[in-house]
């Protein structure tokens, strides 16, 4: 049984090494990054940047997923974009999907976010699937938008409406 918790800085250790031991199975859907990115100080300057909000996913000690919202915004925009990843060993489970729709949750309740957007390279089908299930709707294409294994990749894009309720601190203006 797995269960999603907030990370934590003392997690970077087990962080890396779920990213060491997936590098080449998520390959193909993520940036070229420096040999630092895969040890346990490169976790935590990355878990300290700004402006972002991560969960693991665990199986006891080990860490089996990460679910991030990055570049969140309030005012009048309330918006972050979703990103996440799933152990190659733990594929099908319904993991990402259920760890995407609780994310969303937290985003609506506790954020006071309107919406969430994600984005897959156009091949991966199994993250659309994950997406589609967790209530994403797609809404379009974007020519090379990010440099993925090596590449400028064209990606679907995709966003879940959280609430058409007023952003937090403006109600009845």
């Amino acid at each position: 049984m797995t269960t999603l918790r907030p990370a934590e800085l003392s997690d970077a250790p087990a962080i890396a090494a779920a990213l060491v031991r997936n590098r080449e199975h998520m390959r193909p859907w993520e940036p070229h990054r420096d040999e630092s990115f895969y040890t346990a100080a490169g976790q935590e300057e990355r878990m300290s940047e700004p402006g972002a909000r991560r969960w693991l996913r665990v199986d006891g000690e080990r860490v089996v997923g990460q679910f991030t919202l990055s570049s969140i915004v309030l005012g009048p925009l309330c918006s972050a974009n979703l990103g996440y990843w799933v152990d190659a060993g733990y594929h099908g489970r319904g993991i990402a999907t259920s760890s995407a729709v609780e994310v969303c949750r937290i985003a609506r309740d506790e954020l006071g976010l309107h919406r969430v957007e994600a984005g897959t390279v156009l091949d991966n089908h199994a993250s659309q699937r994950v997406l589609a299930k967790a209530g994403f709707e797609e809404y379009g294409v974007a020519p090379r938008y990010l440099h993925i294994d090596g590449a400028w990749r064209d990606h679907r894009l995709f966003q879940r409406i959280l609430h058409d309720g007023p952003p937090a601190g403006l109600a009845g203006r």
